[in-house]
């Protein structure tokens, strides 16, 4: 049964097909609403139950604002485009049914159509016909001028802009997944957060029109209702003018107000959830929470309202009270505020006094950064905790070790982030074992924009150059991000700039920055149940040394080593006949075929390769000189030149058609053309025969020629 239904069942009969048992469902609850809502719209209602029924149209309406009152986003009311559907098909249905009594029976006296219409007619009339239509007019317009139509300009608005920034937030979401600031779980709730927002405000954009047409049918309703009641008074009833006037005027006068006044509620509850998009938290806690912030401005109030208090000819008790009480609150927000700030200052004091000035000792200076980042003092506030972005690079910088350890199993050393006055304001400085690796210029106050398709960017800014890979970009006021992700360039801030470039420095010296020690952590971090095949290979076949070299010739090619439990195996096979570390490592790359295979392929899970050509093979093969362990190859320099060039040339049109296909040549060749081919073009992948997975997806694009 489903979890909204309500079962009810005979003592003693179970709810099975042959019992008695029977279940309400939701679903069915409201279909049968909706029918009965039908049904009023063609049958006549009795007067007692259209009194039932404006009660629950009043009370619905209550109900919904009260909610909208308490939510604490938007997006959890994001039924209320239909429930605002809903509660305008009853009242128009409860419209339709109470004009039908008026101009059947209003004849009989004012509790023709009810007692509910009666009674509002006469507590807001006051015998008064012309006070009751005047007092139903304003309520219309105050309805459908002031709220309707501000409801409707915010949720198109908001509908507009939610959808233009979408590519934007889309995006910043796949950096923070990228950057390990979240998962792949937080990641997908995001997204399906955002396509609720723009489903939301896009419903919300139509919905207001249901509130604007209600308003303009309450109108015609009431027009209608007096003329053609006075018509059929006066003609088919025999009343007088007079009569027929005053009775018909106050049917409908309390029909209206008794539509319009939960059309108002609805009309309000609605201009508050759309102008609630940009506040968390209730509506209570957002208005008096935000207000309460400035309690200057509550002073000047009070001074304002105290001067109006004294003024001639001006009341002074309302005013000198609404004086007291804003100037009471003032002074209670002043104090507050004053007694949060003499906390903090004393809880830094009492952090500062309880760690003691310890002098560091001379042996650490000795000590070497294995990756320092360097700062210019106009870059500081991205490390800053006191400044808005405050940080931001750290914690993008803690995302790129978890991502690194999870991508390449390398667990990065930690990265020092210091200043450094010698530098421009605006500069950073990349550092690995303390010898500079990159360096660029950022601007923090700005956003790097760049044009995935390469073209100029129509933006204006100032031209620069990415400093990772040297791409055309822009720097672009923060201002102009959705107009720029709206045009679909790329938009990054500032630390996300320097937390890519700190990325591929760190993937091209990973060899570099793996040391003996971080490869005897690795060994001691493994689980108990690989403890012994670590004690069979080291040392009696292969030292640690040997596994930190094998190791570096991985991530030189940015092979994962995560299953290292995998790779020992390999070596402990391949130890038995070689002790040629390049040849272990080719060992170990034919282990992990299905690994390589798998990280090579392009979407479509498609292994896009490129043969080395017989003539190729062969005069590598023939450049080999030496024996058993010792190979080397000796290659004519005009040979080399030619190969480099045919390389080039098969990648360039490759490039061309949109591909990135990988060198696929003989197991004995592979070591000696990647040593080539990493010198000019280090990106390319070199895999040999041996390296296909029998279970790998390929296509064959060529042959280097």
């Amino acid at each position: 049964m489903a979890d909204d239904s309500i079962e009810k069942a005979a003592p003693g009969r179970g709810t099975g097909g042959g019992g008695w048992g029977f279940s309400i469902r939701g679903d069915v609850v409201f279909a049968l609403l909706m029918v009965a809502v039908l049904v009023v719209l063609i049958l006549p209602m009795p007067t007692w139950m259209l009194d039932i029924s404006l009660a629950l149209s009043m009370s619905f309406a209550v109900l919904i604002l009260m909610t909208v009152l308490f939510i604490e986003r938007p997006l959890d009311l994001s039924a209320f485009p239909t429930i605002l559907l809903v509660a305008t098909l009853i009242r128009l249905s409860l419209n339709l049914a109470s004009t039908r009594l008026i101009l059947a029976n209003g004849h009989e006296g004012h509790d023709a159509a009810g007692h509910v219409i009666e009674a509002f007619g006469s507590f807001v009339m006051q015998n008064n016909f012309v006070i009751g239509i005047i007092v139903f007019g304003i309520l219309v317009l105050v309805n459908f001028i002031v709220i309707t139509k501000g409801a409707s300009r915010i949720a198109e608005v908001s509908a507009r802009f939610s959808l233009d920034a979408m590519p934007g937030k889309q995006m910043a979401i796949d950096a923070d997944l990228s950057a390990g600031l979240i998962d792949e779980t937080e990641a997908r709730l995001r997204r399906s957060e955002l396509e609720q927002e723009n489903k939301f405000f896009g419903s919300m954009d139509g919905a207001a029109k249901f509130v604007r047409g209600d308003a303009i049918a309450g109108l015609l309703i009431v027009f209608i209702n007096v003329i053609a009641g006075m018509i059929i008074g006066m003609v088919q009833n025999g009343l007088t003018l007079e009569q027929a006037a005053h009775t018909y005027t106050h049917l409908t006068v309390g029909d209206g107000l008794v539509s319009q006044i939960p059309a108002l509620i609805v009309s309000v509850s609605a201009g508050m959830l759309v102008s609630k998009s940009g506040v968390i938290g209730s509506t209570d806690k957002a208005l008096f929470g935000q207000l309460s912030r400035y309690p200057h401005a509550m002073a000047l109030s009070s001074v304002l309202m105290l001067t109006l208090a004294v003024l001639p000819g001006v009341p002074f008790f309302p005013f000198m009270l609404m004086a007291a009480v804003s100037g009471f609150l003032s002074w209670q927000v002043f104090r507050r505020l004053s007694q949060a700030a003499t906390q903090q200052r004393e809880e830094k004091e009492a952090e500062a006094a309880a760690v003691p000035a310890v002098e560091e000792p001379i042996s650490k200076t000795l000590a070497i950064d294995y990756v320092r980042l360097e700062l210019g003092y106009g870059l500081l506030p991205l490390v800053n905790k006191d400044s808005p972005d405050a940080a931001r690079l750290t914690d993008q910088i803690k995302g790129l070790r978890r991502q690194l350890a999870e991508d390449m199993g390398f667990v990065l050393p930690s990265v020092r982030i210091q200043d450094n006055l010698q530098l421009s304001s605006n500069a950073y400085v990349i550092r690995v074992k303390e010898i500079e690796a990159g360096r660029g210029e950022i601007r923090p106050d700005m956003l790097l924009c760049m044009n995935p398709s390469g073209d100029e960017i129509d933006l204006p800014g100032d031209e620069t150059r990415e400093p990772t890979f040297g791409l055309t970009a822009m720097w672009i006021s923060k201002d102009l991000r959705e107009e720029a992700q709206f045009k679909g360039y790329t938009v990054v801030d500032p630390a996300t700039v320097i937390t890519t470039h700190v990325t591929e420095i760190v993937k091209d010296n990973m060899a570099e920055l793996l040391s003996y020690a971080e490869t005897q952590k690795l060994l001691d971090e493994l689980p108990k149940t690989h403890q012994k095949l670590v004690a069979d290979i080291v040392p009696s076949q292969i030292t640690v040394t040997g596994i930190q070299r094998v190791l570096q010739n991985l991530v030189t090619e940015r092979v994962s080593i995560r299953d290292l439990p995998g790779i020992l195996e390999g070596i402990s096979e391949a130890a038995n006949y070689t002790n040629n570390l390049n040849m272990i490592t080719e060992h170990v790359r034919a282990r992990l075929a299905r690994q390589l295979c798998n990280q090579y392929a392009n979407t479509a899970g498609v292994l896009p390769l490129l043969t080395l050509s017989p003539d190729w093979e062969a005069g590598f093969a023939e450049a080999l000189i030496g024996d058993g362990d010792d190979k080397q190859l000796a290659m004519a320099p005009t040979k080399l030149q030619e190969f480099i060039n045919a390389v080039r040339t098969t990648y360039e049109q490759m490039a061309m058609q949109g591909e990135a296909p990988v060198l696929l040549t003989s197991p004995a060749v592979r070591p000696y053309v990647r040593s080539i081919i990493e010198r000019f073009r280090p990106q390319t992948i070199v895999m040999s025969q041996n390296e296909i997975h029998p279970r790998a997806r390929i296509r064959t694009l060529g042959q280097v020629a």
